[in-house]
């Protein structure tokens, strides 16, 4: 089973600011790759309720199947290799393929009804080394809406957060209260637009 606690700061951004980072770390278009998102959860979303997340990502033609729970020190990530047709399957029916995620979800009694596709975010994506961590510049694009973030994934909780906020200042970009992708997309999707 491979799992891992994901430690991220995260920082909303408009459109100026993040051609003027893109400018900063040299990234031209060539630098974003393409990955997308798709979104799952039961009909009452149980999994929501549960601030729990799970969603396959494509990149590369690479389909990977990632559970996010909530983690004293971050949020525990447990990923699965899905095969083309068994991603095709669940993004269509929501039928969840056997593995670990699956015995997670069924042994922690996470749902208790099928699982559906809510849809799918698109985002281009430049990453690159940055001090003791992993920089992340995303363009993402889903259910009609436009946003640019920036994400910096640390290996320690304090030292992080102290790079992204020296980070911020340098460039002048105010600290924003950001939500989560997934947590962004629900939004929409549920009509919650504030």
């Amino acid at each position: 089973m491979k799992q891992e606690i994901e430690i991220e700061f995260k920082n909303m951004l408009n459109k100026d600011e993040f051609h003027h980072l893109c400018q900063a770390f040299n990234i031209t278009a060539a630098g974003f790759k393409k990955q997308t998102n798709y979104y799952f959860d039961t009909e009452t979303f149980e999994l929501r309720k549960k601030q729990t997340a799970l969603r396959i990502r494509e990149k590369k033609d690479q389909f990977v199947l990632t559970l996010k729970q909530p983690h004293p020190k971050g949020i525990l990530e447990t990923h699965q290799s899905l095969t083309n047709q068994e991603a095709k399957q669940m993004i269509e029916s929501g039928q969840l393929p056997t593995g670990d995620v699956s015995l997670l979800l069924v042994e922690n009694n996470l749902i208790t009804q099928p699982l559906k596709s809510l849809g799918a975010l698109l985002t281009y994506r430049a990453q690159f080394p940055y001090l003791n961590g992993e920089l992340f510049l995303d363009h993402s694009l889903y259910l009609g809406i436009e946003d640019f973030e920036l994400e910096y994934e640390a290996k320690e909780r304090h030292e992080g957060k102290n790079t992204f906020t020296q980070l911020l200042n340098q460039f002048g970009i105010p600290e924003r209260s950001t939500l989560n992708k997934i947590v962004r997309f629900y939004k929409y999707k549920m009509g919650d637009l504030s």
